[in-house]
């Protein structure tokens, strides 16, 4: 795979766990991500991960008997990730079509895809990769974030409060992320793919940056977002949507 550019995630990858997966909005984020799909690949399972980070993910799934590979844009996430045992390579996304195949399925958390401009123009590789009958389960940044909005709003910080709105926007981190819709998303992984499940990730439970919330205010807002973030009018409104996709079986 050609190398990648280094980008803003090369500067925080060696902060990753302590702004993002250490913290308790992070931990119950990702936990729930697990608990709604990783069941989906059973021990003995070959699964790729796109954007797979620092290899969170990758090391439950390995813990689980699942072969997993990674790739990743950050050369210095992949070294971390490498260090901590999880085979994964340097290379961007819409490069997948170049690894070996088939995968039982795809697995892309916490808003990999939403570095990627035109999804749909990943569909038939995803297909190539998937067997059929596999799945493709994808966790993207939602485009209207209540906490978000809030937030932000609150701190006078109106730009930011509505930077996700018109479904694309400039990061630190990346040159420039984007928010596609879930309909949107659906769209453009059809028909090789079919939607089989989407619910919200951090409807109650708000984004890692925000913080003054006691540990049991965190508990609480967690037991309600297991209630209420797979009905329609919440879902839509997370930090995430967490997205269940089935191969067909052509």
């Amino acid at each position: 795979m050609t190398a990648p550019i280094a980008t803003g995630f090369d500067l925080v990858a060696p902060e990753y766990t302590q702004l993002w997966s250490g913290t308790p909005a992070g931990r119950f984020q990702r936990e729930s991500v697990w608990r709604h799909a990783a069941a989906l690949f059973p021990a003995g399972s070959r699964i790729l991960d796109l954007g797979c980070g620092t290899g969170d993910d990758a090391l439950m799934f390995t813990a689980r008997g699942v072969c997993v590979t990674g790739i990743d844009a950050s050369p210095e996430m992949v070294r971390i990730a490498r260090n901590r045992g999880v085979d994964a390579r340097a290379g961007a996304i819409e490069q997948l079509g170049q690894l070996e195949k088939p995968f039982d399925g795809v697995w892309s958390n916490f808003g990999a895809l939403n570095c990627v401009e035109r999804v749909t123009d990943l569909r038939t590789a995803l297909a190539r990769t998937v067997r059929p009958g596999g799945y493709l389960v994808v966790c993207l940044m939602s485009r209207i974030c209540l906490w978000e909005i809030c937030w932000y709003a609150m701190h006078g910080r109106l730009r930011k409060a509505a930077r996700r709105w018109n479904g694309k926007a400039t990061s630190s981190l990346a040159e420039c992320v984007f928010y596609p819709t879930a309909r949107e998303i659906r769209h453009a992984f059809a028909p090789e793919f079919h939607l089989e499940s989407c619910r919200g990730i951090g409807v109650a439970v708000p984004p890692s940056y925000v913080t003054g919330l006691s540990s049991q205010a965190m508990n609480r807002l967690n037991a309600l977002d297991n209630r209420i973030a797979s009905i329609p009018i919440f879902r839509s409104i997370g930090d995430h949507h967490l997205m269940i996709f089935r191969r067909g079986a052509r």
